[in-house]
């Protein structure tokens, strides 16, 4: 039997799993982890965009 107060295992998403066995809920969780991660690595790209765009106006390459 289920107790409200365990803790869920935080929800996790392997790249090609499948999807069938997931229910709605499993799926939308998946969506927003996933959307998450996307923003969390534009956010690391647009920063390394602007170390490597002061460099380049640093050392006049471009």
């Amino acid at each position: 039997m289920w107790d409200d107060d365990t803790p869920r295992k935080a929800p996790t998403h392997e790249i090609g799993q499948p999807l069938d066995t997931l229910s709605l809920s499993d799926l939308d969780e998946r969506i927003a982890l996933l959307r998450a991660e996307i923003a969390r690595i534009e956010a690391a790209r647009a920063a390394k965009e602007a170390a490597q765009s002061s460099a380049d106006s640093f050392f006049k390459r471009g």
